[in-house]
């Protein structure tokens, strides 16, 4: 890049700042490098940091984590739509479009949260790898995986926030991350979850939409809505509201802008 680029820093899936999943996103006059883009991503050191360039039918998206870049990720779309609204690229009342590698991927806004319209990832049942409780340091009462993941389901909430894992351990899985999640125990969030991708760069995400595109199904089968709140109980901690429907899953979340600046080189 010859000229300074303007980045925005969003926490995403939140309505106060410093807690939800931050995102970096960059919105540029003309596709940029890969190779760029990912010094970028392992500069701001965020789960994601997102690429945007404007075409006639919506906008061209990428997103990269410190050391890869990934095919899905939900908080850092619900951030750059949070600044293509905020900043003035769209109208208050447009839709945002995304192309991505992905597919078309949407956002709205309606009943004060931002929408997003995902392709869901349905869990199958699968064998528990060799070593994966020992590296959770859990029981295992479901094992399950997705197109992208591993998918866990923990005996209680409680199990599931007292979790330690042995990141170098997860890190030699060949899946993408691993889905961690439980009932939650009552108040108003139907599961709670956590996701971990050292692989990726990202030993705990705090707050993985892409990851409730499997977990909507799963729960709305066990728990027959398909209307749902999940909590992901990491450090930072944020909430996802999951629509079910067939196979697309509507992600509902708030975001705070908390930074902007300039990329210099």
């Amino acid at each position: 890049m010859t000229r300074a680029q303007r980045f925005t820093q969003v926490d995403a899936f939140t309505d106060r700042p410093f807690t939800g999943n931050p995102a970096a996103v960059c919105v540029l006059p003309a596709p940029g490098d890969a190779s760029w883009m990912q010094q970028v991503a392992l500069e701001m050191n965020l789960a994601e940091t997102a690429f945007l360039v404007r075409r006639a039918d919506g906008f061209d998206l990428r997103w990269f984590t410190p050391a890869v870049e990934v095919d899905l990720c939900g908080h850092a779309t619900l951030a750059s739509a949070h600044v293509l609204w905020e900043e003035g690229h769209l109208k208050p009342a447009e839709g945002a479009g995304f192309h991505t590698r992905s597919g078309l991927l949407t956002a709205t806004r309606r009943d004060g949260l931002i929408w997003l319209d995902f392709p869901a990832t349905p869990v199958s049942p699968a064998e528990v790898p060799p070593g994966l409780d020992q590296a959770l340091g859990c029981d295992i009462v479901y094992m399950g995986r997705t197109v992208f993941d591993y998918f866990v389901e923990v005996e209680s909430d409680a199990a599931l926030r007292a979790l330690s894992p042995d990141m170098s351990a997860l890190a030699r899985l060949p899946v993408r991350g691993v889905t961690v999640t439980a009932r939650s125990n009552g108040g108003e969030h139907d599961f709670v979850s956590r996701f971990f991708a050292p692989q990726l760069g990202i030993p705990e995400d705090p707050v993985t939409g892409s990851a409730h595109c499997g977990l909507g199904p799963y729960w709305a089968e066990r728990l027959g809505e398909t209307e749902l709140t999940g909590y992901q109980a990491s450090a930072r901690g944020g909430t996802v509201m999951v629509r079910v429907h067939g196979n697309r899953i509507h992600l509902g979340g708030r975001a705070v802008t908390v930074l902007r600046g300039e990329i210099l080189q």
